[in-house]
C-alpha cells in the first residue's frame, strides 16, 4: 500500500517538474524578448479589489490601476475574462485584443495561473452583474514558475499547508483572515494597556539563567564569551527589575522559547504578554484580565458571545472566581482542608490510582495534581482559579491567612489555561529559600525546575514595591478567537520537523 502510495507521489512531482520547466521556458522566451518580469521594481497601483467593489457606484467607467495574482482564465478567442487575487479578494477582469493589440493578447493568453499581473483599465459591471475592470493595459510583475495546488487535492494536505504558508495563504483566503485578525487582537491589546499608563517595553531573549517559570530550556553557547546561554522561558524576573527601578507599569509581547513537546496546544516559541503594575494584587488582574480579552472580543469580533469547537463561550464579563481547593471539592468531593499532611495526600492519591512524581510528592503537588486530572477540563465557561498551593508557585507571595497558599490564579476558558498572575512575592529571603528549593529539585533531576538568581534576589533586596502581574498566552488566545482547532493554524510558520532528504 505504502509502495503505491509513494509511486503516486514520484509520479506528481515528476509532473510538477515538468510544469515548472514549461514555465522557465516561458520566461526565457520573455527575456529573450527583452521583457523579463523579474526586472519589475515598482507597480503604481491606484485601488485595491475592495475599493473597486465597495465604491463602484462612484468609480463606473472610470480609469484605475489594480494588481494582483491570476487565480482563473477562461480565455474565449480574441477575449477574456481571469480572475485576478490581492489582499482583499478578488477580482474580474476582461481582456481584449482590440484594446491590448494581438501581440500583447497572445502573451497575456500565456500567461500562467498564479502570475501576478497589473492591470489598468476602466470599472464596469458585466451582463451577469458582476463588478469588473475592462483592462487597456496588463504588465506581467512576477513569473509564478511553480503551480499552484490543485484547489481540491493539494490543499488537504495538512502538513505541506504548514510548510508552505505562502501557498496555504493564497488557495485559502479564510487563513489570510486569521492573520489579519490576529494582528487586530494584538493592536487591540496595545491599545488597551497604553491607554491605562502602561509603558511598553523589551527585555533580553538570551539569558544566563533558566528562570522565570517551570520549563525546560533550550541552550545555546555564546563563541566569545566561551559559555552556554538559554533562550528565555519567560521574561518575568527582567519586568520586575524594572518595576524595581520605578517605571511602574510595564508590558511586553515576544516570544518565549521552552525545549517541550509539541501538540494542538503547544509550540517550542510562542508569542506572550506579561504586564506588571506596582502597588496592585491579583485582584487587580484579575479585573485587567477580563477587561483585556472580552474587550478585544467585542472590539475585534463585535461580540463577547463566541464558539469555540462547538462550545458556546460567553466572555461578558463577570467572571467566576474560585479557590483551587474549593474547585476540587465542587467536582470530586474531596475537600483538601481536611487533608493536612503530605502523607495523607499521597495516600489519597494512591487510592485514586494517580501517580506520584518522587521529586513533587508534597501535599500541595498532589493538590494541583487532582486539579489538573479532575478539574481542568470541566472549566468551559470563563473561571479565575486562585490560590495556588505555595509549592508550585515559587515566584508568587503567600497568603496572610494561609501561608501554604499563594494569591496566584490561573483563567481557564474551554478546559484550557490562557493566562497566570500573582500577587508578586517581594520579599528577598522568602524569594531565596524558594530559589535554593528549585534548585535542589533541580540537581535530583528536575529538568524543569529553574536555577538561582541572585541578580534578581539583590534587586528584591533593592526593594520591590507590592506588584501584580499577569501573563496571557496570545497565541492560545488567538486560537479562541478566531476558532482555530490547533496552535499551527494561527502561526505563520510552526516548528516542524524537517522533511527526509530527497536522496
Amino acid at each position: 500500500m505504502q509502495e503505491n502510495v509513494n509511486n503516486v507521489n514520484q509520479e506528481i512531482e515528476e509532473d510538477v517538474e515538468k510544469l515548472v520547466q514549461v514555465r522557465k521556458d516561458k520566461l526565457n522566451e520573455l527575456r529573450s524578448k527583452g521583457k523579463d518580469p523579474f526586472a519589475v521594481t515598482k507597480f503604481d497601483r491606484t485601488h485595491t479589489s475592495k475599493d473597486v467593489k465597495e465604491n463602484f457606484e462612484e468609480l463606473e467607467e472610470k480609469e484605475v490601476v489594480i494588481a494582483g495574482r491570476i487565480m482563473a482564465k477562461r480565455i474565449m478567442g480574441k477575449a477574456s475574462f481571469c480572475h485576478i487575487q490581492d489582499m482583499f479578494g478578488k477580482i474580474q477582469c476582461y481582456i481584449s485584443t482590440n484594446d491590448l493589440g494581438e501581440e500583447s493578447y497572445k502573451e497575456f493568453k500565456a500567461y500562467d495561473i498564479g502570475d501576478i499581473i497589473g492591470v489598468k483599465g476602466f470599472v464596469f459591471k458585466t451582463k451577469t452583474e458582476e463588478i469588473s475592470v475592462h483592462a487597456k493595459e496588463v504588465t506581467l510583475l512576477t513569473k509564478s514558475l511553480r503551480p499552484l495546488p490543485e484547489k481540491y487535492h493539494g490543499l488537504k494536505d495538512v502538513d505541506l499547508r504548514y510548510r508552505q504558508r505562502y501557498v496555504d495563504m493564497i488557495m485559502n483566503p479564510e487563513v489570510k483572515e486569521t492573520f489579519i485578525i490576529r494582528s487586530k487582537i494584538i493592536k487591540e491589546l496595545r491599545r488597551i494597556l497604553d491607554d491605562k499608563g502602561y509603558v511598553e517595553v523589551e527585555t533580553p531573549m538570551l539569558t544566563t539563567v533558566a528562570t522565570g517559570d517551570a520549563a525546560r530550556p533550550f541552550i545555546t553557547h555564546h563563541n566569545t564569551l566561551n559559555m552556554d546561554m538559554y533562550l528565555r522561558i519567560a521574561p518575568e524576573l527582567n519586568l520586575k527589575r524594572i518595576i524595581a527601578g520605578g517605571i511602574e507599569k510595564v508590558y511586553e509581547i515576544g516570544k518565549n522559547f521552552r525545549n517541550e513537546g509539541m501538540d494542538i496546544k503547544h509550540n517550542p516559541e510562542f508569542t506572550n504578554i506579561e504586564l506588571y503594575a506596582a502597588y496592585e494584587d491579583y485582584n487587580d488582574m484579575m479585573n485587567i484580565a477580563e477587561e483585556i480579552i472580552s474587550t478585544i472580543a467585542q472590539n475585534v469580533l463585535g461580540t463577547t458571545k463566541i464558539n469555540y469547537q462547538g462550545l458556546d463561550i460567553d466572555l461578558t464579563p463577570s467572571w467566576k472566581r474560585i479557590t483551587m481547593i474549593d474547585s476540587i471539592k465542587q467536582v470530586t468531593g474531596i475537600d483538601f482542608n481536611e487533608i493536612k499532611t503530605d502523607e495523607e495526600a499521597q495516600g489519597l492519591a494512591k487510592e485514586r490510582g494517580l501517580e506520584v512524581d518522587p521529586i513533587k510528592n508534597t501535599r500541595g503537588h498532589i493538590i494541583n495534581m487532582f486539579f489538573e486530572e479532575y478539574v481542568e477540563e470541566t472549566l468551559i465557561q470563563p473561571t479565575f482559579i486562585i490560590d495556588y498551593p505555595v509549592e508550585v508557585s515559587p515566584l508568587t507571595k503567600r497568603k496572610p491567612s494561609n501561608p501554604s497558599l499563594v494569591e496566584r490564579f490561573e483563567l481557564f476558558i474551554g478546559g484550557r489555561e490562557y493566562g497566570n498572575a500573582y500577587s508578586e512575592l517581594n520579599d528577598p529571603i522568602d524569594q531565596y529559600e524558594r530559589f535554593v528549593k528549585q534548585a535542589e529539585a533541580k540537581a535530583q533531576g528536575d529538568e524543569e525546575a529553574g536555577g538561582m538568581d541572585e541578580d534578581f534576589v539583590n534587586a528584591l533586596e533593592i526593594g520591590l514595591p507590592p506588584t501584580g502581574g499577569l501573563g496571557i498566552g496570545l497565541d492560545r488566545l488567538i486560537m479562541l478567537l478566531t476558532n482555530s482547532y490547533s496552535i499551527r493554524d494561527i502561526l505563520f510558520f510552526p516548528t516542524m520537523k524537517p522533511l527526509a532528504n530527497k536522496d
